[in-house]
This record gives structure tokens, sequence and C-alpha cells, in this order.
């Protein structure tokens, strides 16, 4: 293949980082999951590239792409930092188009040589080579949700598949979801309060779509349907969904990405609480 070889007249050790993968769509499709803004900052470290996306400081999602689903990933420093216009970095992706042939796939290689240098991507489909060169910025100070183990108070794992009819049926007109998470009765509770009035759906702790059910604390937040929509582009393509909260009400979400290649990739994201609710409201 091509894009084995180092790109000529350059040597490995000038890149800070590199890495190749036999189908750029595996990238594609996880970065299409967190692309509700234009920007993006990357972290490479030599576990994986970790891209992060923010919106109004209240919603965070990032993409986990592990070291081991590219066929060379290396990187020279402890970490490598970046911010890059996601928009322009997808489309270069899929700059062969979305759907490949069967048997075709895009091959990529990626080069970073570091602060100041574009992203070079190397992209190769039947023998045709395109180059593309994108502009780096400078890396933004991120929000630091904190979701270490410790600190969560509330965990569910649910299929996917549960949570994908959930949003289908529950009322989308209403402005804030409310999540109840409880030991008892109604144990995960979904509501929201559109048009058509309120709209409730429980998930018993036996339900045949509940995979793990740790809840410590009754609890009932709301949150923003606007800032919670850009996730269900990560739900579509998962097959279980990690709900947890932390004592402050914060939410996350971390999906489980199954590849064509049967590789576990994951996204996740973090809300804030609707602040606008009192505790009378609930």
């Amino acid at each position: 293949m091509p894009l084995s070889a180092e790109p000529a007249g350059s040597s490995g050790e000038q890149y800070l980082l590199s890495a190749s993968l036999d189908n750029a769509r595996h990238l594609s499709s996880l970065l299409r999951a967190v692309h509700f803004q234009d920007h993006a900052t990357c972290f490479a470290t030599a576990n994986g590239l970790r891209v992060t996306v923010e919106d109004a400081k209240c919603i965070q999602a990032n993409a986990f792409i592990q070291a081991e689903i590219f066929q060379e990933f290396a990187v020279q420093e402890e970490s490598v930092t970046f911010r890059i216009n996601l928009s322009v970095l997808l489309d270069c992706l899929t700059i062969f188009g979305t759907s490949s042939l069967p048997g075709t796939p895009t091959a990529l290689r990626m080069c970073y040589r570091g602060y100041g240098y574009p992203l070079m991507l190397f992209l190769e489909e039947g023998g045709v080579v395109t180059v593309c060169k994108i502009n780096t910025q400078e890396p933004v100070d991120l929000l630091d949700f904190d979701f270490c183990s410790t600190n969560v108070v509330n965990k569910i794992i649910l299929q996917s598949e549960g949570l994908r009819e959930a949003f289908a049926e529950l009322d989308m007109t209403s402005e804030v979801l409310q999540i109840t998470m409880s030991p008892d009765k109604p144990y995960f509770r979904l509501s929201t309060f559109g048009n058509a009035g309120s709209a409730h759906l429980d998930y018993p702790r036996d339900s045949d779509l509940m995979e793990a059910f740790y809840c410590n604390h009754t609890q009932t937040n709301r949150y923003k349907i606007s800032l919670l929509k850009p996730s269900t582009k990560a739900l579509a393509l998962s097959c279980k969904v990690s709900i947890r909260t932390d004592a402050q009400g914060f939410l996350s979400l971390q999906y489980m990405i199954r590849n064509e290649d049967g590789q576990i990739c994951f996204v996740e994201y973090y809300c804030c609480p609707d602040e606008d609710i009192t505790e009378a409201e609930l």
C-alpha cells in the first residue's frame, strides 16, 4: 500500500504524531458522532487519540480512538495537543465519498509535525492518492467534569436500543429531559413536558435492556434537550450506553461503538444540569 511508507522527503522522527488506518471511515464515523461544533481539540498520547468538542461550557463530547484501532500509531512526546476545524477534517476524510465500494476502503496516513504546523492527511483509494493540509490552531482550555469513579453517585448500563426507543417515543417539543435514577421504584425514569403534556418512560431494574444497575441515591435532574440532541448521533452508532450522574447532577453518557471490523471505541458526552428549575418544581 502506498501509504505504508513515509511521505517523500520526510523521516519518522520529524513527526510528533503519525498514524495510519486501512479504513478512514473508522475515524470519520466517530468524528461525525461528536460533530456539533466546527472546532475540536485533539489530544494524542501513547494510548490513542481523543477528540473533544464543547459548546457554551455546558456540554462536552469526547471521541476516544484507541491506539490499537490504528495499524500504526506513534507519538514522540508524552502528549501532543492541537485544535482543528472538525468540519474541514471530516470533508477531507470523506474526499472520496462516504460510501466506498466494497473491498476498496480509503486508506489514511495522518502526520503532525508540531506546534504551528498543519495536520497532513494522505488518503489513498484505488491507487489514487490525495494529500490534504489542514491548519491547526492554539488549543483552548476545556472543562474538566471530573467524572472519576469516586464522584459517581448513580450508574446504569443499557442496551442502546432501549434509549433509541425512548428518544423516539418521548415528546421532543419539551425543553428539558428529566432523568430520575433511584435504588427504588421507578428505578430509571425519563420524563418530558411538551405541548401534549407530561410523558414518562420507566425502566425496571430487571428489564431485559438493563445490563447493570448501580444506584445509591434517588436523583432527579433536568437537562436541556437542545444540549442532549447532539449525543443522538453517537447513540445511533452504539450498542451499549453507560449513564452516570455525580452528586451535583452532572450527566455522563458513554456510548460503546463497535466498528465494521468488530473493534470497540467510545464516545462520551458530559452535560450540565438545567439550573433554571427549583426543588418545588420536582
